[in-house]
């Protein structure tokens, strides 16, 4: 597992990190890859939530709410985050967790 820290714009809207050699979006590739474990807040590590919301959706009465629920959870902690936990140790990349 690898550590890949934000960076962010003077603004602090758009927060990107370094994933197989080239910067990509936060909120565009890792909320939704494969690889992506957590994010970093403070000293603890928060799981992602879009992986616990695909792996709780057998019973969900509606699973795309609870994605987009997941989805602004995420945003939430990459605001308040300073890297994401990355599990590609081959260096691999963006890899959907939408297929198979």
């Amino acid at each position: 597992m690898k550590t890949l820290e934000f960076h962010r714009d003077g603004a602090g809207d758009r927060v990107t990190v370094t994933c197989a050699d080239r910067e990509v979006s936060v909120h565009s590739h890792c909320g939704y890859c494969r690889h992506c474990a957590g994010v970093r807040v403070g000293r603890r590590t928060i799981p992602t939530p879009q992986r616990q919301a695909l792996s709780g959706m057998g019973g969900s009465p509606n699973p795309d709410e609870s994605l987009l629920n997941a989805a602004v959870m995420f945003n939430t902690l990459v605001r308040d985050g300073s890297a994401i936990e990355c599990e590609d140790d081959a260096g691999k990349g963006f890899c959907s967790m939408y297929r198979r």
